[in-house]
């Protein structure tokens, strides 16, 4: 079993080795942190699955770091305060963060946090397809590139949601057609699938011309490149 990876953002040292030790013991492998600024170039650098993110930090405001933190990455973060004053919690939840724990807590609690938040995650993701910055919603047929909303036709969408769901492999053109043959009245062959890649690649590629997303495999079809 992987064990899930949390960063542990904390400037009272007392405080973040007794919380470290308690995660560790519970079965996460544990980074920790005394600022913003190491966090942050932690987070740059390493891949986690949960923030835990004190909002009363020596160098920068916890609010402030975790809305620079979401410019490049979406983690899920639970934050510390020591205020439990409505503007707080309002803030705290407003920022986007998952959850809030007010000091003093029980580490018992802190971890049933947790626990709950990664489970709602996780059953987030279920209904989530991510390849390279294009993001498809299964829950609500959505495409996104980055935070952008891309407007698909429903066959485009159809088309675009075989190719991700089998992302690395070759799908012949022959099967794409099989697959969207049964559902929509509009008949579509060889040639119309051309066009409708086309213009799907106008909507998703940052270089349609040059497609680093939706790949050519000639005299085969096509096949989503899924490589970092």
């Amino acid at each position: 079993m992987i064990s899930l990876k949390i960063l542990l953002v904390e400037d009272d040292e007392a405080i973040l080795e007794g919380l470290a030790f308690c995660l560790k013991k519970e079965g996460f492998l544990v980074k920790t942190s005394i600022n913003g600024s190491d966090a942050l170039a932690y987070i740059r650098d390493q891949e986690f699955d949960l923030l835990i993110l004190d909002i009363n930090l020596p160098d920068i405001n916890g609010l402030k770091l975790y809305k620079q933190i979401k410019e490049f990455k979406d983690i899920p973060t639970i934050f510390l305060t020591a205020n439990d004053s409505e503007l707080s919690t309002v803030c705290a939840l407003d920022s986007g963060a998952d959850d809030y724990i007010t000091k003093p807590f029980k580490t018992r609690e802190l971890i049933s946090r947790i626990h709950s938040v990664l489970r709602r995650v996780k059953k987030d993701e279920v209904n989530i397809i991510q390849i390279k910055d294009i993001t498809i919603n299964l829950k609500e047929a959505k495409v996104f590139k980055k935070d952008s909303l891309v407007f698909l036709t429903s066959l485009e969408y159809k088309i675009l949601l075989i190719l991700f769901m089998n992302s690395g492999k070759v799908f012949t053109r022959e099967s794409i057609l099989a697959n969207i043959w049964d559902t929509d009245e509009e008949y579509v062959n060889d040639n119309t699938l051309t066009v409708y890649i086309k213009r799907i690649r106008e909507k998703i590629e940052d270089d349609p011309t040059n497609p680093k997303i939706i790949l050519t495999v000639r005299g085969l079809g096509y096949k989503i490149n899924d490589e970092k």
